[in-house]
């Protein structure tokens, strides 16, 4: 399984599915996080991202080794964004390919739901009056 994982400035999502394509794929599973306007009824002026990158992109490889490990992939891209991003910027890219669509469809909700649990990513708020750093682990 080929794999594109990276912590980027600003992600390129034609770029991203460009990464995916595979002859033997006939299912591309794409999610793309972006930044809303609201948040618990506050408007969102912006959103900062920091990561640790050596550890989160080690932890992003240990997920998309174990999507290749549960579901017959050809192709796994991951990639989040870091610094401040703007209302509808793209925030995070996860991509899969496989043979079949219910393989893409089961690892990408897979790799989002991992990454926003384990990765060392951390998002800052910022609101009309005040910012705060939101916990992305539970």
């Amino acid at each position: 399984m080929e794999r594109h994982i990276t912590i980027e400035e600003d992600i390129d999502i034609n770029k991203g599915y460009q990464r995916l394509i595979h002859p033997e794929s006939g299912g591309i599973c794409t999610f793309i996080g972006t930044v809303r306007d609201l948040n618990n009824q506050k408007e969102v002026s912006h959103l900062f991202f920091e990561a640790y990158e050596k550890m989160a992109l080690l932890k992003m490889e240990e997920l998309a080794e174990e999507a290749g490990q549960k579901w017959p992939l050809h192709k796994v891209v991951m990639i989040h964004a870091i610094g401040e991003k703007k209302i509808t910027d793209p925030v995070v890219f996860i991509g899969t390919s496989s043979a079949h669509r219910d393989a893409a469809f089961a690892a990408s909700s897979y790799l989002i739901d991992r990454l926003k649990e384990v990765v060392p990513i951390w998002k800052k708020e910022t609101y009309q009056d005040h910012s705060t750093w939101i916990n992305a682990h539970p």
